[in-house]
């Protein structure tokens, strides 16, 4: 058992218990409200609505509350409208802020005048495409660009037209911006559909047809459950681009995954994205933004826990409860360092 399972499930037992505890530290003087730098303040935090991606948020907002901060349950908006709400100040940051896939957003919601990515919440978070392992071996499909070909494209129709039906990307992520310049740059158009909806109701259609033995292809990427139920190598595979294609704004970024090749999506970093204003009046809470690093691999964990069953706002809090505590001297250090910045 990892320590963050055993500690989620003591978590649960002692809930009684850490209550207790903690009015007696409050009583005793431990944790005086009057010394925190956050005292009085109230923040509003925003975030897409996907329950994937509200254990960050999470383990952000417990730092915030332990520095003294009253901060609201996330607001949910889709990824550009939560840009436009941190630049405007009806919310004071939006987490996880993919760099540089949501640079884009940033920019047209005003840019560092108005907002500011702000630490690294999360390193080497990959994107691609990818087809179940049986087709990739009986027909040595290794690259997109193959299913140029007609006949290949053919093998993951699933719908009857003659072209592969591509599993992609919900509309404002981001992500879809970039497989759609892909079906130019790789000349797939004519024989490449972008299916597009709610993304975790599409993989699951793609993950019973590839459980069947059926061919394939979906879009998909690090962290997500869908990784421990689609195993790399064994269900699937990722294919490789044949050279780098990206809107203007991502040029130069890296596409190339370790162990992988070129994947054409930017490798990216996970951000707090926040209002400039609010990290300017709040030293303490910009110094925890800068501080906190959560292991992609600790996300991806805690996605199967969500894929599992435990996908209610109070599971996903229980789930960032845990890993602070499973972190819990770091964690110290990092609040530590984060009320100093307010001195």
């Amino acid at each position: 058992m990892s320590d963050f399972t055993y500690i989620k499930s003591r978590l649960k037992q002692c809930a009684v218990a850490t209550t207790v505890i903690g009015a007696l530290l409050v009583s005793s003087g431990h944790a005086s409200a009057g010394e925190l730098p956050g005292e009085g303040i109230t923040i509003k935090p925003m975030y897409n609505g996907v329950a994937e991606e509200l254990f960050e948020a999470y383990v952000i907002r417990l730092g915030l509350e332990e520095l003294g901060y009253k901060v609201e349950e996330p607001t949910q908006a889709q990824i550009p409208l939560a840009h436009i709400a941190v630049a405007n100040g009806d919310a004071d940051y939006y987490t996880p802020h993919w760099y540089p896939l949501h640079v884009a957003f940033a920019e047209k919601a005003g840019g560092d005048a108005l907002t500011r990515r702000v630490g690294t919440l999360a390193k080497g978070s990959v994107q691609g495409y990818s087809i179940d392992k049986r087709s990739a071996d009986a027909y040595s499909i290794k690259t997109i660009d193959q299913l140029k070909d007609p006949k290949i494209a053919a093998l993951f129709d699933t719908d009857g037209d003659g072209k592969a039906d591509l599993y992609g990307c919900d509309p404002g992520w981001g992500c879809e911006r970039i497989i759609e310049h892909h079906l130019d740059a790789y000349g797939l158009r004519d024989t490449i559909t972008h299916k597009q909806g709610e993304y975790f109701a599409l993989i699951a259609d793609a993950i019973s047809r590839i459980k069947s033995g059926k061919p394939t292809l979906y879009y998909g990427w690090v962290p997500t459950w869908v990784n421990a139920v689609l195993r790399r190598g064994e269900d699937t595979v990722w294919l490789t681009v044949p050279f780098t294609a990206l809107p203007d704004e991502q040029k130069g970024a890296v596409t190339t995954a370790e162990g992988i090749g070129d994947l054409g999506f930017s490798v990216n970093t996970h951000h707090v994205f926040a209002n400039t204003t609010f990290l300017e009046k709040n030293p303490a809470a910009t110094k925890w933004f800068e501080l906190v690093q959560i292991p992609i691999q600790d996300i991806d964990d805690e996605n199967l826990l969500i894929y599992k069953g435990e996908k209610t706002n109070k599971d996903i809090l229980g789930h960032a409860e845990a890993w602070k505590k499973a972190h819990i001297d770091q964690w110290n250090d990092w609040i530590d360092q984060a009320k100093k910045a307010a001195k």
